[in-house]
């Protein structure tokens, strides 16, 4: 009877030598948020606002959405919800305001307006309509006068070009295109052009626009001549032979989607991306080119949002 109590309690012991331990991770545990001072709250709220549609909340917006976040424990799917609402809302509110104040509209308009700044500096949909009327009249002047027909055709260009510029606004917030198109037609303008005045220039300026960096001397070259030349040359590996290859090229290449999280992390944290932090971002945007999903992971976090 001894040997068998032994035994079993052997058994016992045997078994229990094999259980995996639990493995604890040191200084892992989830952040608090129920002493965050509701002024950093708000401060987060007017942030966002900004950031997304230009301008701050208003006090009723102000009160619901600090109430809204700071009732829900500054989860992060009610940072999200807010953040959603922002870039995708299309109720008009007559409490708040005209057809202006709907979210959706306010929220493309700023992505417009900030690519605009970023690439044409800031020309006004005023400016490039008054560009088009110039080269409007210049066309029916050239039509009155029996002028010449490829000089014609090229004032025509040049205006769809410009036409095209304020269109991606709605197109974009409409998923018509994508962001990269909205790039391109930045790039493939007179305005553009006037303020890179030559081909060397545009080259330059392109790549740091659109890269944060210059070309090399394999690519000013090949992309020179490309553009100047109409010569067929490889850039990204890919071939193009004029302007809008080039442009094409630059606008589809992987280095246009990092640059892209370069510059959201610019303009919402003040600071590059770290390696990682692109890598990571990158696993799903260089294929589904999603911009406001970026923007989310920034905005939903505790640096951007002075919780830390």
């Amino acid at each position: 009877m001894k040997n068998r109590i032994y035994i079993f309690l052997l058994m016992i012991a045997i078994v229990s030598s094999c259980k995996k331990e639990i493995e604890t991770i040191p200084n892992n545990t989830p952040p608090y948020y129920g002493e965050i001072p509701t002024v950093l709250i708000e401060n987060y709220v007017n942030r966002i606002f900004i950031d997304l549609i230009g301008r701050e909340p208003l006090d009723t917006e102000m009160e619901e959405e600090a109430k809204y976040l700071k009732d829900n424990d500054l989860k992060m799917e009610y940072r999200d919800s807010l953040i959603t609402k922002l870039m995708t809302n299309t109720v008009l509110d007559t409490a708040i305001g005209d057809s202006t104040t709907i979210y959706k509209t306010a929220y493309y308009h700023r992505i417009y307006d900030m690519t605009k700044a970023r690439m044409i500096e800031g020309a006004s949909n005023e400016d490039l309509s008054f560009e088009i009327n110039i080269l409007e009249q210049a066309i029916l002047s050239d039509s009155l006068m029996g002028g010449n027909q490829q000089g014609i055709d090229k004032r025509r260009f040049e205006v769809n070009k410009l036409k095209k510029i304020i269109s991606s606004e709605v197109l974009y917030m409409n998923g018509v295109i994508e962001i990269n198109e909205v790039y391109a037609r930045m790039l493939y303008n007179a305005i553009y052009d006037l303020i890179n005045m030559n081909t060397f220039n545009f080259v330059n300026a392109s790549f740091d626009d659109l890269f944060f960096r210059f070309p090399t001397t394999d690519e000013f070259d090949n992309g020179f001549n490309m553009i100047e030349f109409n010569e067929a040359r490889l850039l990204f590996n890919l071939p193009g032979q004029n302007k809008g290859d080039y442009i094409e090229i630059l606008t589809n290449s992987r280095e246009y989607y990092e640059g892209m999280i370069n510059w959201v992390y610019l303009t919402m944290l003040s600071r590059e991306p770290t390696t990682l932090e692109k890598a990571e971002i990158m696993e799903t945007f260089f294929y589904d080119h999603d911009l406001q999903k970026v923007q989310k992971k920034i905005l939903m976090t505790d640096e951007y949002a002075h919780f830390d």
